[in-house]
């Protein structure tokens, strides 16, 4: 079966929704479970979501559906109608709405066929991630959490975590979902018997890693129903204490949504409390890293003084100095190995074996 696609130029796409007057309501959702014929199922979606001017990212597999869209407000219900509609296990299926939103955070819509809706590196043909730990509400989540004993483990990338995290989280230090599953096993392999929360952004990771983790042996694993956007949605709602600190990495344009005034990471560069997120200005770079208003007026949005010089070169030269270069993991890179955050590592332990002195 042929793939239906849109064929508008990206930049054409971006400025129509630019003009767009009416808002938009930004949502993400997710649900594990088995679709047989996911290009069909695909094909489907495409022609009810572009109908009713959904953009966004979402992804079909035989696993199930993950998507990110933004939806013009007057067609939210019809949006949420032609998704339930699409297969029984989908009515009723949880909404996540953005926390912070300009309604500009996708300008088309990426509707993709996938061998799975997270990448994980599972190859045990008897896992069901359907299978999954307990679910916790904001108000279950505070109760459980305040537990001395319970161990709390964020599922997401350390990119993610360095801008925000819940309160005593611990880290699986790891550039990768596929690599964090069997890291969390084996950093918890003795406290099998433990209360484990696990959480991420919408709940589509951490909500698969439960299962894995029940999977290998854990006893009791429980994750943040909807994950920190319901989270911090409902602990708002009911005035709980909020136990997440920070800002919320989400993978659109706006790179983060506030969810405390804890600035907890600094300027990649300098060493500020800061954690704005950007992408190096530098067609040959674009690293994704933390950059504070100084460093970015005198960097010029690139990520070093290499980066801001290539960038200031005539296009050609640009295109020749490219030429060839391993680029490798540098394009749109987010890994801890990349040589700027090895250096503002450096510079950390520099700066506190000088302040002990």
């Amino acid at each position: 079966m042929p793939v239906l696609h849109n064929r508008v130029n990206n930049e054409e796409l971006k400025q129509l929704m630019l003009a767009e007057t009416e808002p938009r309501t930004t949502v993400s959702f997710y649900k594990y479970f088995h679709i047989a014929d996911p290009t069909a199922f695909r094909n489907q979606l495409y022609i009810a979501f572009t109908a009713l001017k959904v953009f966004g990212r979402i992804y079909v597999a035989n696993e199930g559906i993950n998507g990110q869209v933004s939806v013009p407000a007057g067609n939210y219900e019809a949006f949420k109608a032609a998704l339930y509609q699409s297969a029984p296990e989908l009515n009723g299926i949880r909404m996540n709405i953005a926390l912070e939103d300009d309604g500009k955070s996708f300008w088309a819509l990426r509707l993709k066929v996938r061998a799975k809706i997270v990448a994980d590196g599972i190859d045990d043909p008897v896992f069901d991630p359907a299978k999954t730990g307990k679910y916790l509400k904001a108000r279950e989540y505070n109760e459980l959490s305040a537990q001395p004993e319970t161990i709390i483990v964020d599922m997401r990338n350390h990119y993610e975590y360095e801008v925000g995290h819940f309160e005593n989280a611990i880290e699986v230090p790891s550039d990768t979902f596929r690599d964090q599953l069997p890291m969390a096993v084996d950093m918890l392999k003795d406290k099998k018997d433990k209360n484990i929360i696990m959480y991420c952004t919408g709940g589509i990771r951490c909500e698969k890693a439960s299962a894995w983790m029940l999977h290998n042996g854990f006893k009791n694993v429980f994750h943040v129903e909807g994950g920190i956007i319901e989270y911090a949605r409902k602990a708002k709602e009911e005035n709980l204490s909020l136990k997440f600190k920070g800002k919320n990495f989400v993978f659109d344009e706006r790179m983060g949504e506030r969810i405390t005034e804890d600035v907890i990471a600094e300027c990649h560069i300098c060493g500020k409390p800061c954690d704005t997120h950007t992408n190096c200005l530098n067609d040959g770079c674009h690293l994704l890293f933390i950059q504070c208003e100084e460093c970015a007026a005198k960097f010029e949005g690139c990520c070093s003084e290499e980066c801001r010089d290539e960038k200031n070169l005539p296009p050609d030269e640009q295109r020749a100095k490219r030429a060839g270069r391993e680029n490798g993991m540098m394009i749109f890179n987010k890994s801890k190995e990349h040589p700027l955050r090895k250096h503002r590592s450096e510079w950390k332990v520099q700066q506190n074996t000088q302040n002990n002195e």
